[in-house]
Order: structure tokens, then sequence, then C-alpha cells
């Protein structure tokens, strides 16, 4: 059963291992990955007996959140910079920081649009509305702008007034879905079924056209002694995590370590 509280999804699980008691797990998601990670939520907690407590939002606001005292235990950022900094910071436990995945991103159309020749399509196209993440809080925003700078086409578009800012690939997403923006960047993740095929027009870009997205997540120091959240870290490490990250369209790191 799915339930909100105070802003928060929280999914309940079924309780199999006798003589353990259910504790929450508050966990911070890029919003890039709210999907994956509110599919596993299920698989975890009928294994765990443990509730997960999802926050989504961009990377920037999250990180922003954690500075300023929000009772998150856990992080799953869409970067590995902001990781890094609250480790740097003391904010967070050093050897917990993990790359969980490689972020794919995507230009995005819900409707029919020739993808062919992205750089025609960006030109001389019939749309209003490119629609990209804040690059200074998205990691996936700022691989957008690293995409069109590659293709001669960030200052133009900004130029031509069709390029807007989201403030979460998030929003990204819900812009080009309800006709708001006809284009966006978004991640592949968010556009991908179940069966592999992808709703809409994509084009997926050269990975030589933007830094690569290395998606981290890392343990808070306030949790540092908190079983449950280092027992869910763990977990998604497991077979049944990686798979299911893997089928929802992110490449997925050879190991663990930073």
């Amino acid at each position: 059963m799915k339930r909100m509280f105070m802003g928060l999804f929280m999914c309940t699980g079924v309780l199999l291992a006798p003589a353990v008691s259910a504790e929450e797990i508050r966990v911070a998601v890029a919003a890039n990955f709210l999907g994956t990670l509110e599919r596993l939520v299920p698989l975890f907690e009928e294994e765990s007996g443990h509730d997960l407590l999802l926050s989504a939002g961009s990377s920037g606001a999250l990180y922003a959140q954690i500075v300023n005292g929000a009772p998150f235990h856990v992080f799953f950022s869409a970067d590995d910079r902001r990781p890094k900094a609250l480790v740097d910071e003391g904010l967070a436990v050093p050897d917990s920081r993990q790359t969980y995945a490689m972020g794919v991103p995507v230009l995005w159309s819900a409707g029919e649009m020739d993808m062919e020749d992205p750089r025609a399509l960006l030109t001389e196209g019939d749309y209003r509305f490119l629609s990209v993440a804040d690059p200074r809080n998205a990691p996936y925003g700022e691989a957008a702008r690293e995409i069109l700078q590659s293709m001669g086409m960030w200052t133009r578009l900004q130029e031509e007034g069709r390029l807007i800012r989201a403030r979460s690939i998030g929003q990204t997403h819900s812009q080009v879905a309800s006709g708001a923006a006809e284009l966006g960047f978004v991640a592949l993740s968010q556009v991908r079924r179940p069966d592999g095929s992808v709703s809409g027009s994509q084009w997926i870009p050269p990975k030589a056209f933007y830094a690569p997205i290395e998606q981290q997540r890392v343990l808070l120091q306030s949790a540092a002694d908190f079983a449950p959240a280092r027992g869910f870290l763990e977990w998604m490490t497991s077979d049944t995590a990686r798979r299911e990250i893997e089928a929802a369209g992110y490449a997925i790191p050879d190991t663990g370590s930073p």
C-alpha cells in the first residue's frame, strides 16, 4: 500500500523475518532515480520488513536540505560531486560513498518527431520550447548544457527564447509530457518502458558530448549507527537491485567504489 505523508512517499512492506522490528528509512533521491527506486521499494520491504520513505527533488536542492539539517538517512544523488562534498563536510560516512548507476540523458518528445538529425530538428524544427533542468542544481541539466554546447546550440537557443529551465529533471519530464514544451533533455530511465521500448521519440547523444553522469549514494553521518539504513545500501548492491537499475535504462558500474 502506498500513501503520502508530509510530502514523502511511503510503501508499507510485509514483515517476513521473525523478531525484526520495523524501522523507517528516510531516503533523499534525485528525481531521475525516483521511478526506479519506487519499483525497488516493495522488493526491499518484503525482504527486510522495514519501510522506505522517499523524498525526491533535484540533487542540488536535496543537498541544500541535508546541509540545513533535513532528517534523511541516505542520499541518492544524480552526481558524484554532492556526495563527495557531504563527506568532505563531515555530514556523510566516507566508506558509504559508492556509485550506483551511470546516467544516460536523452533528447525526448512525447509525440512523434523526426530525431534522425537532431541538429536540424533543434535548428529548423517546428517546436516552441526545449526544456532542460537547471544546470546549477541538476546534473542532467548540466549534461544537457554540455550536449547543446557541443552541438553549438546552447547560446543560439537561449537567444531565440526557445530554451526554458525547469527546477529538476522531474519537472522537465512533466513539461514535455504535458506539451508545455515539445522537446526536453530527460533521463532515459524516465521514458523507458518495462519492455525496453521508449515512449514518444528520443535521441541518445554520443557520450563524447557530455561528462559522465556518475550517480552516487551516501549514508549520512546522523545515520552512521542506524543498521537498517546500512542494510538498505548493502541491499542496493544485490543482483536483484542491479538488474532493476539496468533494466530502467542506466549503465551499471563494474564496482561500487567511488
